[in-house]
C-alpha cells in the first residue's frame, strides 16, 4: 500500500475586488479591470473607436473620455467624509480621462453621462468629422457605422470648421480582397494592430502627420494574408471594404442567421447575411471557445457555390443515356430498386464528412437496413495554420467518429479497389465526386447502378443513373462536432433552390422505401434518437446547444489563436 499523500485539488486564487461608483451607483469589480469594461458590464456603455477587447489599447481616438474621481486623502487626524452608502465621498477631477487604458481601483468614481464627458465627446466628434466625406449614401458601412451612430448620439450638430477638407486617396487597392478609402479613415489603428498582433503580418502603418495622416501599406508589401478581411470587420467606419461585398447590398435589408463555417474542422461561428434566398456574405461571430472574434478569408468567402448557376435543382433519371427530370418519388423508388437489386457485399456507400450528425445517423440506419459492409467517408487533410485553420478540411470528422464509430477513410481504399475489380456493382455517393478519388470514368460506367446526391452538377452526377439534388450548409439545420470536440449547431438561413432537399430528408425517404416507416419528421426527431443511443449526445437537444455549442468529447487539438489570446490576456496586454 502506498504511503503517498493524496493532495486536495488546488483552488484558484481569490480575485481581489474593489468598490467602484458608476453614475452614482456602487458596484464590485475585479481589481485592475479596465474602466471601459466595468462600464460595459453595468450597461453604462462608453462610445469608442480605437479600443477593441482583443487588441492592445493605444488610447488614440479619445472618444471614450469619462469623468473620474477618487476619495481625497485626509489630513492627519481628520476623518474621511462618507456618503449615505458608507463609502468615502468622491472628489471629481476637473478633466476627463480615457476609459480604455485606465483601470478601476478601490473607491473610484466614474461618470459617463456628465456634462464634462459629453462636451469632450462632442469636441472629439467634431474633429473626426472635419475631413470626413459626406458619402454615407454610397458607403458599404452605412447602417453599421460607428461614426454615423456616435455622430447622432454624441455629435454637436454643426461644425466650426470653415476651411477646405483635406483630400486623401480613394479606392486604393491594398490587397487582393480589400479596398481602402483613406478619406474615411479616423486613424483608430485597429487594422494596424490586428495585422501586427494577431495575423503576424505588420504591413499597415500611418504616414504623414496631423490632418494629412494617411493609412498605407509598407513599400513593396500587400495586405494579402489569409485573415485580411478581419480588418474590414473591425474597421469602425467604411475605410476598409471587402471587394467581394462592395456595393452588393445595403446591410439593413439583410437577414442575419447564426451558423457555422464548414470550410474546415474548426467550425468557426458565423453570421450568414442573406436576402431573398441569396447569401451575400458571412462574417465571424464571437465564440471564445472556438474562434474568438476572427475567421480566415478562405472560410469567409466559401459561400458563392450556394448561389451558383450550376446548382442541381431537381431529381434526374437517366433514360436512354440522357438525364430527364423526375419526381422525388420516382427518383427515390429507383434508388431503392437499385440498392435492393444486388447482394449487400456488392454495394458501396460513400458518404461525406461534410454531412451533419443527423444525416450521418440516417446514413448509418440505411447501411444497417441494407446490411452493407462497404461504407466510408472521404478524408481531407492538409490545410492547417498557426491561427485558426484546422488540418482536417472536413467540418464533421468527429461526427463520423461519434455517430458511426469508425475512423474516416479507414475502408475507402478497399472500397475503391473493389469498385475497380468489379466486386462492387452498385454505388451510392452522398455529397462526394467519385472521380476525385482516383476512379476512372470507364470504371464507373461499368457499374450496374450508380446514384449520387450533390449540391452542384459534377462528373459523378453526369455518370449517375439517378441524381438527387441536395441542400447546402446554409439551407439546413443540424449539428456538427468540430476538431476540438465541440458539438455545434447549423441554422437554416435560406431555402433550397427548386426541388433540392436536405440530405436527412433524402435518406429518410430512402429508408422508408427500403424498410418501411421510421417515424422521423424533423431534424429534432433524429437528434432525440441520437441522444437516446449515443453517450456523447445524452441529455441534449438541438435547442440546448444554443448559439455557442457544448463540448462533448476530448481531443488533443488546440486552437493556436486562442492559446496566444490567453497568454496576452494573462500578461495584461488585452482584455480578451
Amino acid at each position: 500500500m502506498s504511503n503517498a499523500t493524496v493532495q486536495a485539488p488546488v483552488s484558484p486564487p481569490p480575485v481581489d475586488t474593489v468598490n467602484v461608483q458608476i453614475n452614482g451607483v456602487w458596484h464590485k469589480f475585479p481589481k485592475g479591470l479596465r474602466m471601459i469594461e466595468a462600464c460595459r458590464q453595468v450597461e453604462a456603455l462608453v462610445p469608442h473607436y480605437c479600443y477593441h477587447p482583443k487588441l492592445t489599447s493605444p488610447g488614440n481616438c479619445r472618444m471614450c473620455l469619462v469623468e473620474m474621481g477618487m476619495p481625497p486623502r485626509p489630513t492627519p487626524g481628520q476623518e474621511v467624509e462618507k456618503d449615505e452608502h458608507g463609502f468615502a465621498k468622491i472628489a471629481w477631477m476637473p478633466r476627463a480621462v480615457i476609459a480604455c487604458a485606465n483601470t478601476v481601483s478601490e473607491g473610484l468614481g466614474i461618470r459617463t453621462e456628465g456634462k464634462l464627458s459629453e462636451e469632450c465627446r462632442k469636441g472629439v466628434m467634431e474633429l473626426l468629422l472635419i475631413n470626413h466625406p459626406l458619402d454615407c449614401p454610397i458607403c458599404d458601412q452605412a447602417g453599421e457605422c460607428r461614426l454615423q451612430e456616435f455622430s447622432v448620439e454624441h455629435g454637436n450638430g454643426e461644425s466650426h470648421f470653415r476651411e477646405e477638407k483635406v483630400k486623401k486617396p480613394k479606392n486604393v487597392d491594398i490587397g487582393p480582397r480589400i479596398r481602402l478609402d483613406d478619406e474615411r479613415c479616423i486613424m483608430c489603428s485597429r487594422c494596424i494592430r490586428f495585422t501586427a498582433e494577431i495575423a503576424d503580418d505588420p504591413v499597415l502603418g500611418f504616414t504623414e502627420r496631423g490632418s494629412f495622416t494617411t493609412l498605407t501599406v509598407h513599400p513593396g508589401k500587400r495586405l494579402e494574408n489569409n485573415y485580411s478581411l478581419n480588418t474590414v470587420d473591425i474597421c469602425p467606419v467604411g475605410a476598409l471594404t471587402s471587394n467581394d461585398f462592395r456595393f452588393q447590398q445595403r446591410v439593413w435589408f439583410l437577414k442575419e442567421t447564426n451558423s457555422l463555417c464548414t470550410k474546415c474542422g474548426r467550425g468557426c461561428n458565423t453570421e450568414i447575411s442573406s436576402r431573398e434566398n441569396e447569401v451575400y456574405r458571412q462574417t465571424p461571430r464571437e465564440n471564445n471557445d472556438v474562434n474568438s472574434t476572427w475567421m480566415c478569408d478562405q472560410g469567409r468567402l466559401d459561400f458563392h457555390f450556394v448561389n451558383s448557376e450550376y446548382r442541381l435543382t431537381q431529381p434526374l433519371l437517366k433514360v436512354g443515356g440522357k438525364h430527364q427530370a423526375a419526381t422525388w418519388k420516382q427518383a427515390i423508388d429507383k434508388v431503392a430498386e437499385g440498392l435492393k437489386s444486388v447482394k449487400p457485399e456488392e454495394i458501396a456507400i460513400i458518404a461525406s464528412a461534410r454531412m451533419t450528425n443527423e444525416e450521418l445517423y440516417l446514413a448509418s440506419a440505411l447501411i444497417k437496413s441494407l446490411k452493407v459492409e462497404n461504407y466510408d467517408v472521404v478524408p481531407r487533410l492538409g490545410g492547417g495554420d498557426n491561427y485558426l485553420r484546422a488540418d482536417d478540411l472536413n467540418p464533421n470528422s468527429n461526427g463520423v467518429r461519434t455517430v458511426w464509430g469508425t475512423e474516416p477513410g479507414k475502408k475507402l481504399e478497399s472500397i475503391i479497389e473493389q469498385i475497380k475489380s468489379g466486386k462492387v456493382r452498385v454505388v451510392l455517393a452522398l455529397g462526394e465526386n467519385l472521380l476525385k478519388l482516383g476512379l476512372e470514368k470507364a470504371t464507373l460506367e461499368k457499374l450496374s447502378f450508380l446514384a449520387s446526391s450533390h449540391v452542384l452538377a459534377n462528373a459523378t452526377a453526369e455518370l449517375s443513373h439517378v441524381v438527387l439534388p441536395a441542400a447546402t450548409y446554409a439551407e439546413k439545420r443540424g449539428s456538427m462536432i468540430n476538431v476540438t470536440g465541440r458539438l455545434q449547431r447549423l441554422n437554416k438561413a435560406i431555402e433550397s433552390p427548386g426541388e433540392a432537399r436536405e440530405d436527412w430528408e433524402i435518406l429518410r425517404d430512402l429508408i422508408l422505401a427500403i424498410s418501411g416507416s421510421n417515424g422521423i419528421h424533423s431534424v429534432d426527431d433524429i437528434f432525440k434518437r441520437m441522444a437516446s443511443e449515443i453517450k456523447n449526445f445524452e441529455g441534449l437537444t438541438l435547442t440546448r446547444l444554443g448559439n455557442f455549442g457544448v463540448s462533448v468529447m476530448e481531443t488533443t487539438e488546440t486552437v493556436p489563436i486562442l492559446v496566444r489570446e490567453k497568454e496576452r490576456k494573462a500578461s495584461g496586454l488585452i482584455v480578451g
